[in-house]
Formats: structure tokens, C-alpha cells, sequence
């Protein structure tokens, strides 16, 4: 195995995900095999009991891991289906390493964090890097880690030694340590500064690790790439390629002779079809952590493959939920009344998921709203519950509607806790990952959306549902069940025919969107939101499209519609 190690210095939030995702695609276009790993020296288990304002969104995986959103990233970038345990954290070591050492395998030994934990971390990496994640047979070819955090952090202290370790029992002919780090520009003189970098690399070899490449902002020099602003992130491959970063990493991983020479077309079709789109689509995403863009990235993703499958840029206008309530009214009223007036000149509303009570009257106005103004609607998860109270409320009349999560009081509970569930626990006690959901209408939007599939499987994060109970009432009034799980008594997805294009999902379909390869729900509220879904689905549902086929398609049918 080879192993390429991605290091982050001088601050945080340089883009080492990005620039790990990016390696990977170069090198995938060579012609090799790339898996990924994440290290997070935080002590939690996982990011699942994590608030999103702390670290951005926790991604959710085929086999039900809540994981960094940097794992996100590989998996759009590299088109690859990631484990739980590609994702390390100080935790999940010391956790295997305490349970070893209550069932007595170190013998008696005084347990040290050298060797025994860094020999863990070793050991975890090792068995890791060669499990297959791209549906083939058999280990990958290079193994892309990321350290999290900045060098020189307590955290990640045992992390360094270990990969230094490793390192050196793998070869320096299989490993390659790429830095990243910040030239920052004195804004007085506008003069570049390399000191801060100096000190990094000083403080990482002091660590014994020593760089092959350093990955900068401004420097142009031999082995250090020059990673500048670019319009969008897909250029960031084409940047690492026209540096020759692929033969700086495969000559020190001794790799040139097996690789090709990188074909990055299609990535760079993608990068430049998006540069050039001039057309835009408004999109209301209500929420509750609209404060922090990365609360909600996989959505945003998934909204920018739908939009550029449409020939369109995205352009967001962020609501926190908590500003359409009637109580903002009264204390925030200039802030109200630009929330609602962002709204009502959206072409459609998205409200994500998320916990907690806050907000929540305002995504339900803003569900009502949607509703009653024939304004397409994405809910997904809380959205879906949220549309289901207000259904409740504004349709069948029972004002006091409500979900047990916000009011456990509530004499009518139209979603409630799930039975299976842990009220004690908070980690991992979820219903989690990949499960399948059975369409009970072949005619639906949705199926057909997902070329008239007869199940699909998708990643869930959620410990409410709707009741079970309510269904039959709620079908009477209009508002349809058209997918549920296997037992038939879980509902999946709602949606209400009257409706242009009003769908509630209680899975999450944004964590398998992938550039190029659009989720079908958010191409759905984007084509609705354009006015193009109906004849969309009357012309395609015997057919299977490219991507680049969609992308033609969908830039007729909105020239038709003009």
C-alpha cells in the first residue's frame, strides 16, 4: 500500500479536505485505485453528538457511521463508498485500546500511549487502507489520510508519531507527506510572507516528519504547489495537474511507471460548464444553522449537481426559520420582514434537517407557505415532519398537532418517538445509514424521478417519525405516503399530488448526490422550481441520460419554457 499523508499548518480552514479529495482525483485519473481516511484527533467517539455550529455537518454513511464532513468530500469527489472506520479519531483508539486492556491482551504490561497507542493507530490505518470502496475487488492502490487539526496541537501529537512511525515501517518509497500551509499577504506592503510556514515545517520535522511537497497559497517554486483562489472547487484538481503535482507524488511513491499520464477531461468540462452558466435559480433554504454555511454542505452540494445538471448556478438565500415566527415580528421586525420577503421571491423552498425545538414554528410557516402558494417544496427529515404538523394544523384542524420531540404533551402526537430508540443514549442510537424504502405508487413523482425504480436505498440520521396511526386521516385529506419501509408502518416519503411538486423525504438523499450524477429529488425541485418537471418526466421515463445528455436536455427545455 501507499500512502500519501496530507498535513495542515500556520491556521485551520486551509482546505486540507479539498486538497486531499483533489490528490486523490489526479491520481485517480492516472489510472490507480484511491481510498481515503480521515483523522480527527478529537476525543469523541465519532461527530454524531456534535453540533453543527462546532464542526459543521455530521455526514452519514452506507453502514450508518456519523462521520467528518471531510469523508463527504471523498465520497463526491472520488466517487467511492466509505466505512465508518475510515474515519479515526482519539476516541475510537483509546476506546480499543481500554477495551484490550480489560480483557487482559497486554498481558499485565503498563499501558503507554507509545507503543500501545500509536501502535493501534498503525494497526487501524494498516487494516483500513485495504478495504475496498470503490465496488472492486480487492485493496486500492494509494491511501489518502488526512490529518485534521493544525501541527502542533496536544491532539494530534500521538497521530504524528504514529504516521512517523508507519513512515518508516512502510518505506519512504511508499509514503509521500504533502503540507499545507498559508503564505498570508501583509496588506500594507502586499508583500508575501513565508516565516509562518517556516516555523510549521521547523515544528513538523522537529516531529520527524519532513514534507515532500508543501502546498501554498502564493509560493511558485520547485516541490511547493501553488494552491490560489479558483471560481469553483472542481478546478482544484485541474490546478494540482497543471503543477505536475500527480508526477512530483507518483516519483516519490515510485508509481510512474504504472501510472497514465492523468485524464481529467470530464472534470474539466464539469469545472468549466459551471464557470460559464449565467442563469441562476433562487432557492429558500430555512433552517436552523444558517449561521454556519457547513451545518448544511452536503445539501448545498446536492443543490449545485442538480443545478448544473440544469444548466444553472445556485443561488441561496439562507432564512433562519427563526425569523419568519410571528414573535421576530415583534422583536426583530426588520429582520422578519426580510425573511419573508426572501421567501416569497424564492422559486422554491428546501427546509433540512436538524433537532431541537428552535425555529421550528418558522419552518412551518414557511412549509405552509409553500403549500398554499403552489411553491415547490423539498423537505427532508425534520422538513418532512414539519410539513406533516402543518398538514395537520392548517388542513384537518387540529391546531395542537404536534411532534413529541417539541411538545411531549401534545394531544395530537403526529410524530413521535421511535420505539426502538434509546432515551438515555445519544451516540450511535439513531436509525442510521443505508435502508430501503419501498414506493407504494408507481405514478408518484418521486418514482418516477427515480426512473420508475421500485425501491430505493438511501442514508437516514433520525430518531422521529410520523405516526403510524395519523396515516389513514392524513391520506384522507390529500396529503400521500408513497413510500415506506419494509414493515410497511415506517413512512419515507410524502408527497401531495395537488401540488406541483410538494415531496417529504425522511431519509437524507443529499449525502449520495455526486457531480454529474445528480440526486433525483433535488433535480426534481429544481426542474419544478424552472417549470420544466412535467415535461422532464413525460419524455424520460423510459430513458437513462448521461449526465452530460441531462445537462443538454435540461438547457432545451429552459430555452422551451422561456
Amino acid at each position: 500500500m501507499k500512502y500519501v499523508l496530507v498535513t495542515g499548518g500556520v491556521v485551520s480552514g486551509l482546505g486540507k479536505g479539498v486538497t486531499a479529495s483533489s490528490i486523490g482525483v489526479v491520481l485517480k485519473a492516472c489510472g490507480l485505485r484511491v481510498t481515503s481516511i480521515k483523522i480527527d484527533p478529537y476525543l469523541n467517539t465519532d461527530a454524531g453528538t456534535m453540533s453543527p455550529f462546532e464542526h459543521g455537518e455530521v455526514f452519514v454513511l452506507d453502514d450508518g457511521g456519523e462521520v467528518d464532513l471531510d469523508l463527504g468530500n471523498y465520497e463526491r469527489f472520488l466517487d467511492v463508498t466509505l466505512t465508518r472506520d475510515n474515519n479515526i479519531t482519539t476516541g475510537k483508539i483509546y476506546q480499543s485500546v481500554l477495551e484490550k486492556e480489560r480483557r487482559g491482551d497486554y498481558l499485565g504490561k503498563t499501558v503507554q500511549v507509545v507503543p500501545h497507542i500509536t501502535d493501534a493507530i498503525k494497526t487501524w490505518i494498516e487494516s483500513v487502507s485495504v478495504i475496498p470502496v470503490d465496488g472492486k475487488e480487492g485493496p486500492a492502490d494509494v491511501c489518502v489520510i488526512e490529518l485534521g487539526g493544525t501541527v502542533g496541537d496536544i491532539e494530534s501529537m500521538p497521530f504524528i508519531e504514529a504516521l512517523r512511525q508507519l513512515s518508516f515501517s512502510v518505506g519512504q518509497e511508499n509514503f509521500c507527506l504533502i503540507h499545507v500551509s498559508l503564505i498570508p499577504v501583509l496588506g500594507v506592503v502586499g508583500e508575501q510572507k513565508t516565516k509562518p510556514t517556516q516555523h510549521s515545517v521547523r515544528e513538523l520535522r522537529a516531529l520527524g516528519l519532513t514534507p515532500h511537497l508543501l502546498a501554498c497559497r502564493s509560493a511558485e517554486a520547485g516541490n511547493i504547489l501553488n494552491i490560489h483562489d479558483v471560481p469553483n472547487i472542481w478546478h482544484v484538481p485541474l490546478l494540482l495537474r497543471n503543477q505536475n503535482a500527480h508526477h512530483s507524488i507518483l516519483q516519490q511513491l515510485n508509481l510512474l511507471s504504472i501510472a497514465m499520464p492523468p485524464d481529467l477531461r470530464d472534470w474539466t468540462k464539469m469545472a468549466e460548464t459551471y464557470d460559464n452558466l449565467t442563469n441562476s435559480v433562487r432557492i429558500a433554504m430555512v433552517g436552523k444553522y444558517v449561521g454556519l454555511a457547513d451545518s448544511y454542505l452536503s445539501v448545498v452540494k446536492a443543490l449545485l449537481h442538480a443545478c448544473v445538471a440544469c444548466s444553472l448556478k445556485p443561488s441561496i438565500d439562507w432564512i433562519a426559520a427563526s425569523d419568519l415566527e410571528d414573535d421576530s415580528a415583534k422583536l426583530i421586525p426588520e429582520a422578519h420582514a426580510a425573511a419573508w420577503g426572501t421567501l416569497k421571491n424564492a422559486a422554491c423552498v428546501l427546509v433540512p434537517g436538524g433537532f431541537g425545538d428552535r425555529g421550528v414554528r418558522g419552518m412551518i410557516l414557511a412549509a405552509k407557505y409553500a403549500r398554499e402558494n403552489n411553491v415547490p417544496y423539498l423537505g427532508i427529515c425534520l422538513g418532512m415532519q414539519i410539513s406533516v404538523i402543518e398538514f395537520a394544523r392548517s388542513v384537518l384542524g387540529l391546531e395542537r398537532a404536534d411532534s413529541t420531540e417539541f411538545n411531549a404533551q401534545t394531544p395530537n402526537p403526529v410524530v413521535i418517538f421511535m420505539p426502538e430508540g434509546s432515551r438515555t443514549h445519544m451516540g450511535s442510537t439513531m436509525r442510521l445509514g443505508s435502508r430501503r424504502t419501498l414506493f407504494q405508487a408507481p405514478d408518484c413523482t418521486t418514482s418516477k424521478l427515480y426512473h420508475n425504480s421500485e425501491y430505493v436505498d438511501e442514508r437516514h440520521r433520525h430518531r422521529y417519525e410520523v405516526n403510524p396511526d395519523v396515516i389513514g386521516v392524513l391520506e384522507e385529506a390529500g396529503l400521500k405516503f408513497v413510500g415506506k419501509d419494509d414493515s410497511g408502518r415506517r413512512m419515507e416519503i410524502l408527497e401531495l399530488p395537488s401540488h406541483p411538486f410538494y415531496v417529504g423525504v425522511q431519509f437524507h438523499p443529499e449525502f449520495k448526490s455526486r457531480p454529474g450524477r445528480p440526486s433525483p429529488l433535488f433535480l426534481g425541485l429544481i426542474l419544478a422550481a424552472t417549470g420544466q418537471l412535467e415535461t422532464y418526466l413525460d419524455q424520460n421515463q423510459n430513458s437513462s441520460l448521461t449526465a452530460l445528455d441531462l445537462s443538454q436536455y435540461c438547457k432545451l427545455l429552459l430555452v422551451c419554457v422561456r
